[in-house]
């Protein structure tokens, strides 16, 4: 099968949408215009084609003006390439900052991170048992884990973690808020599984700089989802319509 070259026309929403490219390119709109109402000083400039240098392997303005030439960019998009994002993040900064916080503590039971020992069995019984053993000394969880655990646990000797502790199952979850590092908990039951567990280690989140700067980002990445979704229930009436006149125009020349 061969493709011939031809000079395409400009591309339409419908094309995009056909393509499932639609939603991408409204996305990558949106975060332009953000980003062009950023000023930036010359030392940001300057900081943001650095970086922009680095994370693309390009060494001299000999490769930068032969990396534009391949991605088919004009100065300006160029540019404007380089600074986006440092505007962003400046943008992320400056206008969701001050909601951080709030986003923080919303989120915090997300964002506390375990290490516990788990041993799961469909036996009952000898889940009983291997409590047992560890509680009395007489062996090794990590022993047991790898030889009975019938759960992915078996392949990190019953090591899981350090992982979000609200990724576990919510009656684990129950449990490991309250559990005491280190001491083995009688075996219960979740589902059809028996399960032996020990807390290692609960980390709480706090609100230090860098998980500041990661709320900020979430809350920039929800708004910039609404205005894409806003910007497609707009565009959904008028894409329905043409879709449907373009079949009603099918089925006319079909029947002449």
């Amino acid at each position: 099968m061969s493709v011939e070259s031809q000079e395409s026309p400009a591309v339409s929403f419908e094309d995009l949408a056909r393509l499932g490219l639609l939603e991408p390119y409204i996305r990558a709109n949106l975060l332009a215009l953000a980003a062009s109402g950023v000023a930036l000083s010359d030392e940001q400039i300057d900081a943001a084609r650095q970086a922009f240098c680095r994370q693309h392997q390009i060494r001299d303005a000999e490769a930068l003006k032969a990396w534009a030439a391949a991605h088919m960019l004009s100065p300006a998009a160029l540019e404007a390439q380089m600074r986006q994002s440092l505007q962003l993040q400046l943008l992320c900064h400056g206008d969701f900052s001050a909601k951080a916080e709030a986003r923080f503590l919303q989120r915090k039971n997300q964002l506390d991170r375990v290490v516990y020992s788990l041993l799961r069995l469909r036996d009952g019984g000898l889940a009983r048992e291997l409590y047992l053993r560890i509680d009395d000394g007489d062996a090794n969880f990590a022993d047991l884990a790898a030889r009975y655990a019938e759960g992915p646990e078996q392949a990190t000797r019953g090591i899981v973690g350090p992982v979000p502790l609200t990724q576990a199952h919510p009656a684990l979850v129950d449990r490991l808020r309250t559990a005491p590092p280190g001491v083995v908990l009688e075996p219960f039951q979740i589902e059809s599984w028996w399960l032996v567990v020990r807390l290692e280690s609960l980390t709480s989140a706090t609100f230090d700089e860098a998980t500041a700067a990661r709320m900020a980002e979430e809350l920039f990445e929800q708004w910039i989802s609404e205005q894409v979704e806003r910007r497609l229930v707009d565009l959904r009436p008028l894409l329905e319509k043409r879709v449907s006149a373009d079949a009603s125009q099918k089925a006319s020349l079909g029947s002449s």
